[in-house]
């Protein structure tokens, strides 16, 4: 007996349906150069347009709209670098209720200032000696808020998904999915969109090359954990994949192509002087990856994840500059 998988094209579906109306339908882009450069028919799913500057307002949204009326009087907590920070700071004001947010104490500073600004309240650690996952239960518990994770929790994974079912209506049929992978909530709910429509198309996840820890696990066929990253990714900074995403990637990921942190400047590069958009370094895996030449046997039509564009502009002008 099989037995049936932790989200579905459903619970995407659903997810979609709840977030309609509160988060942004992002544009795909397209860019005649690009598809002349990679030899392909690029279709770039921007959500450094969406609400919070990520993808990640998606899940946050989805999953903290579900808690009772009485859990969201207490609050919620979550853990994040940056960007599931700003979108459960966000979506705890949209619902009415209140947000309490580990952060690492070297996370961008405009994602904090951000953080704060959409009013959550924030508790710093250090992210190479804390574990953020006891140290958020033991806050949570604490304070009887409801844990909302960056990825392992199937409403937020549902909600990521739905930004390859928007990619696919308004795109059409794709022949290969790209996008990066962190933890693997991303990757996992937009595999489940695209494969529960078009179970023939590929899907291959990008990340830096310092951070591989999902291309190692993929190939051990088990979860392994690294030492954690030192990247300019820090959206992807993370050690070893979540234990429910793994298990939906192993059925539905072909593939991790990795990226220099040099190919990701490239590519933010590329998308702020011919694309005319900000994209952060965490976002630009995938456009990486086909610049770069890091997919094998590209197909005739592609569609990428640009999962986020939350830089500042300092942070930018460093990273992009002569």
């Amino acid at each position: 007996m099989t037995s049936l998988p932790p989200v579905t094209l459903d619970d995407v579906r659903d997810a979609a349906a709840r977030i309609e109306g509160v988060a942004h339908r992002t544009p795909v882009l397209r860019s005649r150069t690009l598809d002349q450069l990679v030899g392909a028919e690029v279709f770039l799913k921007c959500e450094n347009f969406q609400r919070a500057g990520a993808f990640k307002f998606r899940g946050a949204y989805n999953a903290i709209s579900r808690l009772p009326r009485e859990q969201l009087v207490k609050g919620v907590a979550a853990y994040s670098s940056g960007n599931h920070a700003q979108a459960v700071a966000l979506a705890a004001r949209e619902l009415g209720t209140t947000a309490v947010v580990l952060m690492p104490e070297d996370a961008p500073p405009s994602k904090m200032e951000a953080t704060a600004g959409y009013g959550a309240e924030i508790v710093t650690y250090d992210r190479y000696t804390g574990d953020r996952t006891a140290l958020s239960a033991e806050l949570a518990a604490e304070r009887g808020l409801a844990l909302i994770p960056p990825y392992d929790h199937p409403h937020v994974i549902a909600g990521q998904g739905t930004a390859a079912l928007e990619l696919l209506e308004d795109a059409g049929r794709l022949d290969l999915l790209l996008a990066p992978v962190g933890g693997g909530g991303l990757i996992a709910g937009c595999a489940t969109a695209a494969k529960g429509l078009h179970p023939g198309i590929r899907v291959i996840g990008v990340e830096p090359e310092a951070g591989d820890d999902t291309k190692r696990s993929l190939e051990a066929g088990r979860r392994i954990a690294i030492d954690v990253p030192r990247t300019i990714a820090d959206g992807q900074a993370v050690s070893t994949p979540g234990e429910l995403t793994f298990s939906i990637n192993q059925r539905l990921v072909e593939a991790i192509a990795l990226v220099t942190d040099d190919e990701i400047r490239q590519a933010m590069r590329f998308a702020f002087e011919r694309l005319k958009i900000v994209v952060e370094p965490s976002g630009a895996g995938g456009l990486a990856a086909l610049l770069a030449g890091r997919v094998e046997q590209l197909p005739g039509r592609v569609g990428v994840v640009i999962s986020g564009g939350n830089v500042d502009a300092r942070r930018f002008a460093e990273l992009c500059g002569p």
